[in-house]
């Protein structure tokens, strides 16, 4: 978002919006559309509004960032390395002991059941070790 625009007060929902109509090209519509399939994988997952203008989606804890840059929206999964990828959807921190990413540039298509079944097992790991 731009430095001049007031988050004081705007719910996390309302600044992503803000964030997707702001880039107005296609990050905007890769954010939107993960956003999207996001809902649908786990209907109860929370939006917030992080570090200072990152999209987060949580259930129990952190399930994934949702970071744009001028070439790449990063997908990053707080608990990747924990996940089964069997569709190879991680592409990006691959070396750390923890996170995963999904960098996607312009152009790309994200394997939609693949990455809902992502979703849905990073929460459920969230949920088990919530209890």
């Amino acid at each position: 978002m731009k430095k001049s625009a007031t988050t004081k007060g705007e719910s996390p929902s309302r600044l992503i919006d803000a964030r997707i109509k702001e880039l107005d090209d296609w990050r905007g519509k890769t954010l939107s559309h993960v956003r999207a399939l996001i809902k649908q994988a786990d209907p109860e997952v929370v939006e917030e509004w992080k570090w200072r203008g990152v999209p987060v989606w949580s259930h129990d804890g952190l399930i994934c960032t949702g970071e744009t840059y001028k070439s790449v929206v990063k997908l990053t999964f707080a608990k990747g390395a924990s996940l089964k990828d069997p569709s190879g959807l991680f592409n990006a921190s691959l070396e750390g002991n923890t996170r995963r990413a999904i960098d996607l540039h312009e152009g790309d298509e994200i394997d939609e059941a693949a990455f809902k079944t992502l979703i849905r097992a990073a929460a459920a790991l969230n949920s088990s070790r919530a209890r």
